[in-house]
């Protein structure tokens, strides 16, 4: 059968099994668009901006493992793309974005909306194509779905000319293809994990470090198996939250510079650490030559290049998460380690954190409240990025994977919205919930009118301090108080978010807090944003100081 391109396209994209397209129509997808119109299987979100596009197809990739798919034109189209494709790289989320591109014939000719995308784009995705022939059209989308779900997912761009949208080709549906160069190792050598399951069954202080390969490769219920056979405690990183379920008496919380006091402990103490799909980045080990310094090292990572990057390890494995565990578990007898869980308890019991005396609500006291109102539900929460975002690491417990999405690796304000209308739209049953600050929220608020037109009854909790928090924080610690350029002049936040057609609660007490939960909860048919007035310079605890060693906590 002979059709355009642009319908070949689409063909192509039900194939995959895309349910749901975010994007933003402009001239150089307009016959892509043409070809939604008579495509009821697959469902188009209008967002309000590019950037918007991308972080919804990521918030709709980290929560229900499927593939993010996004589009945008040629040009100012394609380049605000490139925040929300840089998001998710650093966080291994996979994403296709579809991108328009001018005529071939005027490509290199600084044309009307052109950019050179993939130019732009090659160092923020796994990979990239620029399609120049239609007939290679059906064999490039299902590399690009194929190479940003393998492996180490990420996102995959694929620019298209108009030309190639509007040629007659034939459709094609390519069941196998082979990539020269790209084999994903996925079982890990026989060898290696032998060595891993001796080393873990001679250590006596044994410690998880878990990050968001984890969840990626769906290897929760094995890592489950091995810490509880094996009774080694396990530590997080931001992106690991919810691959071990953090009410079970082995986890430890969250690591590194915002991690709590006994997983920063536990890593400097402990005699193995066995790192899983995590990068050991600047974030979780502060200054590099103090981090684990009495550990053996085992580091299991789908992608060699992570292994001995920043931390070399004594026993390196290569392979799938899930597969590598599951073949380290065989190899082990059932085993206890009553005097370093004693350790570890013992650091528990000495350490509790230390709150100022505040009139204003505090932020942890708002965390909690809305766990407690909200943990009998199933729940995805979404954050933005800043102080609320590590409140929320600490305060808001996940028992399971995919039911977190936060920003990691490039720490993007304004992720959090879109993020959530992507999980939202993924995950139609389940409530989600937004915490975002009163500077995120700013950086992407024209999203909310994505929300309110699509009827997405999101909880959106706005943490106000009137400040840049997470700023305003380093300058208090590092730079003597010299608050510069951090303090914020906000509108009236309830209000705005009426204006956009949500429903805005502005709370300044407890009670009010209560009623506004409340309130959101039983809202269906809309976003709510509750705009939560907090002490102003509060401070996130225990906080690490840059370039300093995970013992070096500031803890009040």
């Amino acid at each position: 059968m002979r059709m355009k391109g642009a319908q070949v396209l689409v063909e192509l994209l039900k194939k995959e099994g895309v349910e749901f397209i975010f994007g933003y129509p402009g001239g150089a997808v307009l016959d892509i668009y043409d070809a939604l119109f008579d495509t009821p299987e697959i469902h188009h979100i209008l967002v309000r901006h590019e950037q918007g596009a991308a972080h919804a197809a990521d918030g709709y990739a980290r929560t229900t493992g499927k593939v993010g798919v996004c589009i945008a034109t040629s040009g100012p189209g394609a380049t605000n793309l490139v925040t929300g494709l840089a998001t998710a790289y650093m966080d291994s989320i996979p994403i296709v974005a579809l991108t328009g591109q001018v005529f071939t014939h005027l490509i290199g000719k600084d044309s009307f909306q052109e950019a050179d995308t993939t130019g732009i784009t090659m160092p923020i995705t796994k990979h990239n194509f620029l399609v120049t022939n239609a007939e290679d059209l059906p064999y490039v989308i299902r590399e690009a779905f194929y190479l940003a779900s393998s492996g180490r997912p990420g996102p995959v761009l694929v620019d298209l000319p108009r030309d190639v949208q509007q040629k007659m080709i034939e459709l094609v549906y390519p069941e196998k293809i082979k990539i020269p160069g790209y084999r994903p190792t996925y079982k890990g050598h026989a060898k290696q994990i032998k060595l891993a399951a001796e080393a873990i069954g001679e250590a006596k202080r044994p410690l998880l470090y878990v990050g968001g390969g984890v969840i990626a490769s769906g290897a929760s219920e094995v890592l489950f198996e091995l810490a509880t056979k094996a009774d080694i405690p396990v530590v997080h990183t931001l992106m690991g939250k919810g691959a071990f379920p953090e009410s079970h008496p082995l986890s430890l919380g969250m690591l590194g510079m915002h991690g709590t006091y006994w997983a920063n402990k536990a890593v400097m103490r402990c005699d193995l650490l066995i790192a899983v799909g995590a990068r050991f980045d600047d974030r979780v080990t502060g200054k590099l030559d103090t981090f684990a310094p009495h550990a053996r090292i085992i580091h299991i990572d789908i992608d060699p290049a992570e292994i001995g990057k920043n931390v070399k390890p004594h026993i390196p494995i290569v392979g799938d998460a899930r597969m590598v565990l599951a073949e380290i578990v065989k190899r082990l007898e059932p085993m206890t380690h009553p005097e370093w869980r004693e350790e570890i308890a013992q650091w528990k019991r000495e350490y509790t954190p230390k709150y100022r005396e505040s009139k204003k609500l505090l932020p942890h006291q708002v965390i909690e409240r809305i766990y407690e109102k909200t943990k009998h539900l199933d729940t995805v929460v979404v954050t933005d990025v800043g102080q609320h975002q590590m409140w929320a690491a600490q305060k808001y417990p996940r028992e399971k994977p995919r039911t977190w999405a936060s920003s990691g690796g490039l720490g993007t304000m304004g992720y959090g919205l879109p993020a959530s209308i992507g999980a939202q739209v993924g995950n139609p049953g389940k409530t989600v919930i937004l915490i975002s600050g009163d500077g995120s929220i700013f950086m992407k608020i024209q999203e909310l009118v994505t929300a309110v037109n699509y009827c997405l009854p999101i909880k959106i909790f706005v943490m106000n301090n009137e400040f840049l928090g997470m700023v305003r924080q380093w300058q208090g610690c590092l730079y003597r108080g010299r608050y510069s350029c951090t303090r914020l002049v906000n509108p009236d936040i309830a209000r705005v978010a009426q204006a956009f057609g949500a429903v805005g609660i502005s709370v300044t007490t407890k009670d009010e807090l209560d009623r506004a939960i409340d309130e959101a909860l039983k809202t269906e048919d809309r976003p709510v944003l509750v705009d939560c007035h907090i002490e102003e310079e509060e401070n996130v605890l225990p906080f690490v100081p840059p370039g300093k060693s995970l013992e070096e906590m500031i803890l009040e």
